[in-house]
């Protein structure tokens, strides 16, 4: 099957709603019908800090901060299809998963929940999001 190029392009997605990426990457990328949100971090949009100490704290701050790319790209929670969790403590998993299931109603996307040795700035969660767009 033959893609038009011109359907695919890549486009850039930023939002000063959400926190500046910390590196050479974008908040998200748009290809076609698909937007892929980069992890996000528990930040404040516009500062350098965490929306609190708790990992409850910051996963709210990280799927805000998911919200107000995706509403920047032309999609919501609604339409996300699949993320990906990284938790510094794998026993942090119940209140993540409390706070996760009041942003997602109805179909919940397909999820990988890992844990892993550190995450930049020495938060307790980050989240990615893969979704879709009109």
């Amino acid at each position: 099957m033959k893609i038009s190029s011109k359907k695919w392009l890549k486009e850039e997605v930023a939002t000063a709603d959400a926190p500046a990426a910390l590196g050479p990457y974008n908040q998200a990328v748009c290809a076609g019908p698909l937007v892929f949100v980069s992890g996000q971090l528990g930040l404040l949009p516009g500062k350098k800090e965490f929306a609190g100490p708790t990992v409850k704290e910051q996963a709210v701050q990280a799927l805000e901060n998911i919200a107000a790319i995706l509403d920047a790209a032309g999609s919501s929670l609604d339409q996300v299809v699949k993320t990906t969790i990284y938790l510094s403590d794998l026993g942090d998993f119940p209140a993540m998963n409390e706070v996760y299931a009041g942003y997602f109603t109805g179909t919940f996307p397909a999820r990988a929940t890992v844990e892993v040795s550190k995450l930049p700035m020495g938060g307790l969660i980050g989240i990615d999001a893969i979704s879709i767009r009109d």
